[in-house]
């Protein structure tokens, strides 16, 4: 049986208010979309930031044939302990597993571990919903887009991005708001696929983060006030109304696919 590691990028205690307001942390949804394709998988879950066993798990982590590195409300460029402590395990990630997949803000920590770059976007954010992502030639060639539009729209939701490719990394998509929306690059043994946004997370999550985040929205002015958060995701549910649950998640079952 193949054996997955899967990160948690949040800390502890955002995850304890995900619970409470009854939204899945992100490690659960990635348990939740890896099981719509395979359940004959052994996946593992790890928090850098908060598992006091890190040290010896470290010694372990070569037993795994893929990572999947998700999401967090946390800004690299911030440079914290718990930051720290997430940037250290990537290395050794990179040193002992081959296969990984990065997940947003599992991209940038991938990133910066490499020796790459993470800055405040310049031309915007996504809140809930990426819109004409396009796949560029590279990216065509490449396995994680495989049977994926050339242009499609997806679940995202960041305020920052890759300034600084590290060595050897291939742009393979991008959008107006984030140049950097799909990205190759290899570090160490690890062959990474990063992307900038969220395949395995539901159009209808990225409602409730919405919901959830609200007051924190409007006060850093990602919204004006209550009237255009409403009007904004009427255009995510219209959006999740269309969208194809397969198509949406093809990145993911195309990283299981060359796992498995």
């Amino acid at each position: 049986m193949k054996k997955i590691l899967v990160v948690e990028g949040n800390l502890k205690k955002e995850n304890e208010e995900y619970k409470n307001a009854g939204i899945l942390t992100h490690t659960e949804s990635i348990k939740e979309s890896i099981d719509y394709f395979s359940t004959d998988l052994q996946v593992d879950f790890i928090n850098p930031s908060s598992d006091n066993d890190i040290d010896q798990r470290v010694k372990n982590i070569n037993k795994y044939d893929g990572l999947i590195w998700g999401g967090s409300s946390l800004n690299i460029y911030n440079n914290t302990p718990e930051i720290k402590k997430q940037i250290e395990f990537m290395k050794e990630c990179q040193k002992k597993i081959k296969k990984i997949l990065a997940i947003c803000w599992g991209m940038q920590v991938a990133v910066t571990a490499a020796g790459g770059e993470v800055k405040k976007a310049i031309k915007g954010i996504h809140k809930g919903i990426a819109h004409d992502i396009e796949i560029n030639e590279q990216g065509l060639k490449h396995p994680i887009y495989q049977n994926k539009k050339k242009k499609f729209n997806t679940p995202a939701f960041n305020y920052d991005e890759v300034s600084k490719f590290p060595k050897n990394g291939v742009l393979l998509a991008s959008n107006s708001i984030n140049k950097v929306m799909g990205l190759h690059f290899k570090c160490g043994i690890a062959d990474i696929w990063g992307i900038q946004y969220h395949p395995e997370i539901t159009y209808e999550k990225m409602i409730q983060l919405i919901h959830f985040r609200k007051a924190k929205l409007i006060k850093n002015k990602s919204f004006k006030d209550e009237s255009e958060i409403k009007s904004h995701i009427d255009v995510i549910q219209k959006e999740n109304a269309i969208s194809d649950k397969v198509s949406r998640m093809m990145e993911l079952k195309n990283w299981l696919n060359w796992v498995i």
